[in-house]
């Protein structure tokens, strides 16, 4: 197989095995089996081995010596803690975009802003949260700083799970969008302070409706 169909299998491999942890399938302190995985994925063990060492490099698994990987998982404190760093740090990414992302990147954060209302007049809460996803990548990729990108983006993942809780309480698809909407017309005003300020307030409103509701869907 080519280097690029083996790059490509062992993303696909760590993708597969990182959703299914973040979306709690596999629970901390599950074994994860090399073999049993390799079965289950129709695969080698050898990008099974890979997937398993890229995901101790992300705090989702640990190596234990002859017991194999273990599922360190997302945590509640995890979560908190999570919102609290992006709290602190997305609202800078987004002044920063406001400073330094092209008008085409701009242009594409309102359309993706434009779809959500579309479809929250449809009622189409699916689509809503898969243009929420757009709407923060958006916003990472066009930063200018690659790092903080980088990071907020696999927390952002991380917490997959937490936001699912957040995005299905009644009402906060509707408020979630209005908060995008006012975040992107300061950013269309160049005002990357309104535009940081509001953000902060809109992943606070994230993190403060997930602890109200999730014990709910616990």
């Amino acid at each position: 197989m080519h280097e690029e169909g083996l790059g490509s299998l062992r993303r696909q491999v760590f993708q597969s095995l990182e959703n299914a942890i973040i979306n709690r399938e596999y629970l901390a302190g599950d074994n994860l089996n090399e073999i049993q995985l390799s079965q289950k994925l129709q695969v080698s063990r050898t990008p099974i081995r890979e997937a398993l060492m890229q995901l101790e490099l992300e705090g989702l698994v640990r190596i234990v010596p002859n017991k194999g990987a273990v599922v360190v998982g997302v945590s509640e404190q995890d979560v908190l803690d999570i919102y609290t760093i992006r709290i602190l740090t997305e609202g800078y990414a987004t002044r920063l975009f406001a400073e330094n992302a092209s008008e085409e990147q701009k242009k594409s954060l309102c359309n993706f802003i434009d779809l959500q209302e579309f479809y929250l007049v449809k009622g189409e809460t699916e689509k809503i949260w898969e243009l929420d996803n757009e709407f923060h990548a958006t916003i990472y990729d066009g930063c200018g700083n690659r790092t903080l990108g980088d990071m907020l983006t696999k927390y952002h993942k991380c917490i997959k799970r937490a936001r699912d809780i957040s995005y299905n309480v009644d009402g906060r698809a509707e408020k979630s969008v209005s908060e995008h909407r006012a975040i992107c017309d300061s950013i269309l005003n160049h005002d990357g302070k309104q535009a940081e300020k509001l953000m902060m307030e809109h992943v606070k409103n994230a993190k403060n409706n997930f602890f109200k509701n999730s014990e709910k869907t616990s």
